[in-house]
């Protein structure tokens, strides 16, 4: 459960995250991290990844300690967040951390000037990227109030600190995230619920290779303090603080986590 006492606790026994976006490779990272950390975990992607979010689910509550359990959805729609909610109270109970990871970025294809760009482009990226998040917090607000509180992590990217090129309705989906992340924050804080976002630096992944060179990819590992390539498992441990009770005092806030590319 959420502890709201201010204890320096990691620990995840008997509460329940609700993670979007969870047949990614990022995604499932973060299944596997709370239920490893004794979380209940609902894992939830579009109904297109139900084969694999339903393997991941499989796999991570089998190896525990905490469980897993798949629950397709899409993250734009308020009928699919109220069956995941309906889930996560049926399976166990409650809901606690929500974990909004799911975005387009992947499915963008290809960077283009902002000119080129169409308003059916723009559109889509904002509406599945902000908007998704804000039906995410809105609909697991009641359940977390009726806990006595919550955490809702949200990610959104450095991209909103450095404005890269070609992806000009990227950049501003982010951006809104760090707004609407700092909104949340004040709105939901009397409820007992932290609200927060960690910003990753370009993860050398599928999705990235897909939209990067090899030299893109290689330019950004040099420019940051660290030196080299950032990789999904870089990430949970700033996810898994911001969702527990050593993280309980830390709200509106944006954690950036980029191997020391961008300084805040």
């Amino acid at each position: 459960m959420i502890d709201r006492k201010g204890t320096r606790d990691m620990g995840f026994d008997g509460t329940t995250v609700v993670v979007t976006g969870a047949a990614g490779g990022i995604g499932g990272r973060y299944v596997h991290a709370f239920a490893g950390a004794g979380a209940n975990v609902v894992a939830t992607d579009v109904p297109a990844a139900s084969e694999a979010g339903a393997a991941l689910a499989e796999k991570a509550g089998a190896a525990g300690p905490g469980r897993a359990v798949f629950e397709p959805g899409d993250i734009t729609s308020d009928d699919d967040w109220a069956r995941v909610v309906a889930r996560a109270r049926a399976e166990f109970g409650a809901v606690h951390v929500l974990v909004n990871n799911a975005a387009i970025y992947q499915g963008i294809a290809a960077k283009r000037p902002l000119t080129e760009l169409t308003t059916d482009d723009w559109d889509t990226v904002l509406r599945v990227n902000v908007r998704g998040t804000w039906q995410g917090i809105r609909a697991v607000a009641p359940a977390m109030r009726e806990a006595g509180g919550g955490r809702v992590v949200n990610i959104s990217s450095t991209v909103a600190r450095m404005g890269a090129p070609g992806f000009a309705h990227y950049v501003a989906s982010k951006a809104a995230v760090d707004g609407l992340t700092r909104a949340a924050a004040r709105e939901l804080g009397p409820d007992g619920i932290t609200v927060n976002a960690v910003a990753p630096g370009l993860v050398s992944d599928e999705a990235t290779r897909t939209l990067n060179t090899d030299d893109y990819i290689a330019t950004a590992a040099r420019g940051r303090a660290l030196g080299r390539e950032m990789v999904p498992d870089d990430l949970v441990g700033a996810v898994l603080f911001l969702a527990s009770a050593a993280g309980g005092f830390v709200t509106g806030q944006t954690l950036v986590v980029d191997g020391g590319g961008v300084f805040t």
